[in-house]
């Protein structure tokens, strides 16, 4: 359960070490679900504002070092590609850090939480609570869910992962300080450069970005509501008690009367949102599927309750044949849809949850949507899914 040893590596690209203003942007890739597995031949892309992409390999301790004539800081993207692991982006700064590549998943109700966090404190820890379950490092196995990854010593990962997400339960997914357990009014965890990566299918739809400037030694980062959509709480607290007790702080979550966090958009975010959208809509149309996808990501990475960002998401999706990612974009805009239209778009989003699972023999929640659907929405093309896949 113990942490990363950095190693000396060759500089990449031929970018010479005394280069002025040179800065050495160092990265260890590990795997988030096999303990201390190094990942090597990973190719690690650093992008300086949209513009000039220095790239890397990792070697066979999975590490990377970069010369980048740039400041390594929130202007800059680390993109981490391997084939059989999910495509991993994220905001720098980067240097010193470690980062875990999550396997692709195969359930389409299947989700992976990582953890990651810098030198300081040494002890984050993950917690997912669910009915009679709490999954942490005492208690690392629950139904259909495990902590496959636990660390104690600076970095993480963590890694938590369900391989089935049960319709009609609530999940609540925190980030306790053990470091600092018995100080709530420390500052550490706000410092710990914390981010929580959430992974359906083979893609990363969400990154949680540790609030800064914060008190407390608890995050509570998300919930996945009982229709399966992720929903964002985002808050501090500060607590006295054991890593056992936990779950009773975040029980009271399971409730989906408690309100969410609200994101405030200023006038810059959202025209950047339509803009990206746009862009998004324009690479669709011009069968560029995974630079839609990065788009609309982008989108929701600014306001993660934009329900068109999302129903475009869904669709594009579903054409790349990335089935899980798709059911988990048209949930949220089914939660998100509202206005005239609403009706149409949540029967239209439920109708294409049931095709998917229908396609994939999973026909008990073929039917539960179909019949979402109809309810939203009398069509005769709902009546016929219905009767289809009750006489299977």
């Amino acid at each position: 359960m113990k942490g990363i040893i950095k190693v000396s590596l060759i500089s990449l690209l031929g970018f010479s070490l005394s280069a002025v203003h040179a800065q050495t942007v160092n990265v260890d890739v590990l795997s988030a679900t096999v303990k201390d597995q190094k990942i090597s031949n990973a190719d690690v892309l650093l992008q300086h504002n949209g513009g000039q992409t220095l790239t890397g390999q990792t070697d066979q301790n999975g590490h990377v070092q970069i010369q980048s004539t740039t400041a390594d800081n929130v202007d800059n993207l680390l993109i981490i590609k391997k084939e059989g692991y999910s495509t991993l982006v994220v905001k720098c700064p980067c240097n010193e850090m470690s980062y875990a590549l999550s396997p692709v998943m195969k359930g389409l109700d299947s989700i992976r939480v990582v953890l990651t966090w810098g030198e300081s404190p040494s002890d984050l820890d993950s917690h997912m609570v669910y009915a009679d379950n709490h999954l942490y490092f005492n208690n690392k196995v629950g139904e259909n869910g495990e902590l496959d990854v636990d660390d104690t010593d600076s970095f993480g990962p963590e890694t938590v992962t369900l391989s089935k997400k049960v319709y009609g339960q609530d999940y609540v997914y925190a980030v306790h300080d053990f470091t600092d357990s018995s100080t709530p009014n420390t500052t550490n965890l706000s410092k710990s450069n914390a981010k929580v990566f959430v992974y359906v299918g083979e893609s990363l739809v969400r990154t949680f970005y540790v609030p800064t400037d914060k008190t407390g030694n608890l995050w509570t980062v998300f919930r996945i509501s009982k229709t399966g959509e992720i929903e964002d709480i985002n808050k501090f607290s500060g607590e006295t008690i054991e890593a056992a007790a936990i779950d009773q702080k975040l029980s009271p979550l399971l409730n989906n009367t408690i309100s969410t966090a609200q994101v405030t958009l200023s006038t810059s975010d959202i025209e950047q949102v339509k803009k990206l959208n746009l862009q998004g809509e324009k690479a669709y149309q011009d069968k560029q599927l995974d630079l839609a996808i990065s788009l609309f990501n982008q989108a929701i990475g600014i306001d993660p309750e934009n329900g068109k960002s999302y129903g475009n998401l869904g669709l594009v999706y579903q054409k790349a044949g990335r089935t899980a990612e798709a059911i988990w974009a048209d949930r949220k805009a089914i939660a998100l849809a509202s206005g005239s239209k609403a009706a149409t778009i949540r029967a239209g989003a439920n109708y294409n949850i049931a095709r998917i699972y229908e396609e994939a023999g999973q026909f008990s929640d073929a039917l539960r949507y179909y019949q979402l659907a109809k309810a939203e929405k009398d069509n005769p093309v709902y009546s016929t899914a219905i009767e289809r896949v009750m006489n299977k």
